[in-house]
């Protein structure tokens, strides 16, 4: 942590001295890759920021519901999975009013339903034959009209 503070603080001194505002501190040698490093981690940063604002800018509505699973339990055993999947999907398209493709024939084009691989995962985390009796999601509309569904937090 020590090296990249160090690091940083080299690449300050290295800006003032082209601008030429120099300061008189001693210099201590920093091999170049360090440098290198801090000022990519510092790309890195400002780049995933700028990524959280478009992501939060673009979300036109946002919601969270728990999920009934049980219907998936009447089914045979090899079956629970794959249902409890169409579960969520019609569930969702339902709760958020996605318009279906017979609907919009003359129309746009129908909006998307993404399911995301942290919901997969938590689905059939235990097998096809045993998925979850409920799940908690997160429902995220864009501006295109793309519905994502994501694991809610702390699941």
């Amino acid at each position: 942590m020590e090296e990249t503070v160090e690091a940083a603080e080299e690449v300050e001194k290295e800006k003032k001295e082209a601008e030429g505002t120099e300061e008189v501190v001693e210099k201590e040698e920093v091999p170049e890759e360090e440098i290198e490093e801090a000022a990519e981690e510092k790309e890195i940063a400002e780049v995933k920021e700028e990524e959280k604002k478009e992501v939060e800018e673009e979300i036109v509505e946002e919601r969270f519901y728990t999920i009934p699973l049980g219907k998936a339990w009447i089914y045979p055993r090899k079956k629970r999975a794959p249902k409890a999947m169409r579960i969520i999907k019609s569930f969702v398209k339902k709760h958020m009013k996605l318009r279906t493709e017979v609907e919009v024939e003359g129309e746009e084009e129908a909006e998307r339903l993404v399911i995301s691989d942290e919901v997969n995962e938590k689905i059939w985390s235990r097998g096809i034959q045993k998925p979850p009796r409920k799940i908690r999601v997160r429902a995220v509309k864009d501006k295109e009209g793309v519905v994502t569904v994501h694991l809610a937090e702390g699941d």
